[in-house]
């Protein structure tokens, strides 16, 4: 019999995923042979699931970038927070438009859309790069590395080489 509380009470297999059937979360992932194939991705190579080494590093790329475009608006005095504005506005607009930011796409990474659309769009990307920005909802994943950020706004980050 299942009760109210069984989806938190019973622990982590007894919790469904929005839009599952009757199987539980841990039940699919027992399922699932590698990352990413409940979405129909590779195991590997273009289109696969990237390392969470690759999207540190992507970040890392970011994080740089905007700190030595705003130095070169505010020079002598340091960055400061300008270069947060200067990191939404990148990712923002990069994702947005084209799927990537400059350091995702030093990577060989790339923002993909779940239901196969082919670009992110503005509303999406607005929200992703604020939830990104609170690292919180960036750093805590599921089974296929998607941050509750990817999770919220329905995208999946995946290889592009």
């Amino acid at each position: 019999m299942n009760r109210w509380t069984g989806s938190w009470m019973s622990g982590p297999r007894a919790a469904q995923e929005p839009g599952e059937g009757s199987g539980g979360t841990q039940q699919h992932i027992d399922q699932q042979r590698y990352r990413g194939e409940r979405f129909g991705l590779p195991e590997s190579g273009v289109g696969s699931v990237p390392s969470t080494a690759r999207r540190a590093a992507a970040m890392l790329i970011d994080c740089v970038l905007a700190a030595l475009i705003t130095a070169l608006f505010t020079m002598p005095d340091l960055p400061r927070n300008w270069s947060l504005l200067t990191w939404f506005l990148i990712g923002v607009i990069a994702v947005s438009f084209f799927g990537f930011t400059p350091g995702m796409f030093a990577m060989g990474v790339r923002v993909a859309r779940i239901d196969g659309s082919a670009m992110v769009g503005v509303p999406r990307a607005i929200v992703r790069t604020l939830l990104v920005g609170v690292i919180i909802p960036a750093v805590v994943w599921d089974y296929d590395y998607r941050g509750l950020h990817d999770r919220l706004v329905g995208t999946i980050v995946v290889r592009m080489r």
